[in-house]
């Protein structure tokens, strides 16, 4: 069984959309996904964020990201002591995808240690600052919210050129390499 809760995309309740569709044309999320705080959830956490990124040019790296960000909630939370985290994906706006994970809260700050590749952990938000654009976190009553962004290079339409893009597509038609200047 899976420790997992429904999908719901903020915003769009009752909508034939609500579930925050993978390969939707009409929303740039959040798409929220509460997990029970074991580590049998971690993997169904990585299947959540990859299918909504599916195309996505940093889809490996946030879902490396995540990973290490549910295991963090887990190990160092009350999310991992029978409580449980939550998953958040979006595209704040045209080339940046954001993953963050909600917990319960615990007794220390999120912060990237220096990177020791000889100790036995403690590596693992340092990883997530190296590969990812920025990331940070925020209090969440209760617990916290720890994110991370990447970023990936879009295409600037010329001045009164029409965009290559759908209209309301989180995400271009097509390659993701930016078209060419005519």
């Amino acid at each position: 069984m899976s420790g997992a809760y429904p999908v719901l995309h903020v915003g769009s309740f009752g909508s034939a959309d609500a579930a925050g569709s993978v390969g939707s044309t009409r929303t740039r999320g959040p798409w929220i996904r509460t997990f029970c705080g074991t580590p049998a959830s971690v993997p169904d956490a990585r299947r959540f964020v990859a299918e909504l990124l599916v195309g996505c040019p940093a889809r490996d790296v946030l879902m490396t990201c995540v990973s290490e960000l549910c295991a963090n909630a887990i190990t160092h939370t009350a999310s991992g002591d029978g409580g449980a985290f939550i998953v958040s994906v979006a595209y704040p706006r045209d080339g940046v995808a954001r993953v963050a994970v909600t917990d319960e809260g615990g007794s220390s700050v999120p912060a990237a240690g220096a990177l020791d590749l000889t100790a036995e952990g403690g590596r693992g938000l340092a990883m997530v600052a190296a590969c990812t654009s920025r990331w940070g976190w925020a209090e969440a009553c209760p617990g916290r919210t720890v994110w991370a962004e990447a970023c990936w290079p879009v295409g600037v339409p010329s001045p009164g050129r029409d965009t290559p893009r759908r209209r309301g597509s989180p995400l271009p038609a097509g390659d993701w390499t930016p078209s060419p200047a005519a």
